[in-house]
């Protein structure tokens, strides 16, 4: 029998059984069936190399024409099937009202930029403005301009990470307090001036429960004409009534920072033991929430203001100590551990 007469042959039974296919098992039956490696029409086109020369171009050309109709008609078919399976699925699909949804959980601020937007806030109500600077600094806005030449010992308590240099630039740092941000706004606006300046500081130092080498700071600078030493106290016990509540009290001591004149530390009254004395504030009835001072004249002199004209107070807040006082934290690692069990209580 003629090749030509049995592909006809073939077209004609394969059309008419995939016209009545109807499910996915039958359409692959079909396909093996027909197109598969070992199909009909496979054999079909084997027998073409046994054909005389002079007839296998023709033969060639038909299998193919038929071959192709026959992927088309498979490809039209399969979708049809798989659009009636769809539809008939949708119709018998039904939805119950009287089921409670699926709870879907939302996403919230870390705890850590909770308390800086709080701490921002407090101050932003009291008329500072927030500023913010670079993580990476100079030597000259991290230490120098801040009354911290080369030579001064207290370098050694930033415990530094220095950055490599690149060739004509002068050394570079990661910031080891937000301070610098103070430096670079004296140097562009002129008294008064008052601002908070949050972020990231960096310091090479070992990580325990107490410290890590990258944490937050909020930094506040306020400069004008007759400010003294009552507005930094004024300024800072409202701020602590107003986070930790207004029977909170705040003490003032000497400390020693190269950058103001005098310093204090400032404590406020154990939220454990309210003053009484206990484990967390070592028996004293106090914890440390902050350093500050009036601005040394050095520093005003150094960014063009005049000291004798002038005056001015900064502070400096952990940010990271202020929730583990707050609310009881005892390891400053789990703010940075990723433990969604930590941060869904805040």
């Amino acid at each position: 029998m003629p090749e030509k007469v049995n592909l006809d042959e073939l077209l004609s039974k394969a059309s008419g059984e995939l016209a009545g296919a109807g499910d996915q098992a039958t359409l692959e039956a079909w396909r093996v069936r027909y197109l598969g490696k070992k199909s009909l029409l496979q054999e079909a086109l084997r027998a073409i190399g046994t054909m005389p020369a002079e007839e296998r171009g023709a033969a060639g050309a038909h299998a193919n024409q038929v071959k192709i109709q026959l992927e088309s008609s498979f490809a039209a078919r399969k979708k049809a099937v798989e659009d009636a399976a769809l539809a008939q699925a949708a119709g018998q699909a039904t939805i119950d009202v009287t089921l409670p949804g699926e709870p879907q959980s939302s996403g919230r601020y870390h705890p850590i930029t909770q308390v800086t937007r709080e701490i921002c806030s407090i101050f932003a109500n009291m008329g500072f403005q927030v500023v913010e600077g670079p993580d990476v600094e100079t030597d000259y806005y991290n230490f120098e301009a801040l009354n911290i030449p080369a030579d001064h010992p207290a370098r050694d308590a930033f415990s530094t990470f220095w950055l490599e240099p690149k060739p004509g630039e002068p050394p570079a740092l990661l910031r080891t307090h937000t301070s610098p941000v103070q430096i670079r706004v004296m140097e562009k606006t002129r008294p008064p001036v008052r601002i908070i300046a949050p972020g990231r500081v960096y310091r090479y130092e070992a990580t325990d429960a107490t410290h890590e080498s990258m944490f937050h700071q909020v930094e506040g600078l306020a400069v004008d004409r007759g400010i003294t030493m009552a507005d930094l106290k004024g300024t800072l016990t409202e701020f602590a009534r107003r986070f930790f509540g207004r029977d909170r009290e705040l003490r003032f001591r000497c400390d020693y920072f190269p950058f103001v004149e005098p310093g204090v530390e400032g404590a406020i009254t154990c939220l454990a033991c309210n003053g009484a004395g206990c484990r967390i504030c070592k028996q004293s009835g106090w914890l440390e929430i902050l350093g500050a001072g009036m601005v040394h004249p050095q520093v005003l002199s150094g960014v063009g203001i005049d000291p004798e004209e002038y005056s001015g107070f900064a502070f400096g807040i952990g940010v990271d100590r202020m929730p583990m006082l707050k609310y009881g934290i005892d390891d400053i690692r789990q703010f940075y551990a990723n433990d969604l069990r930590f941060l869904k209580q805040f």
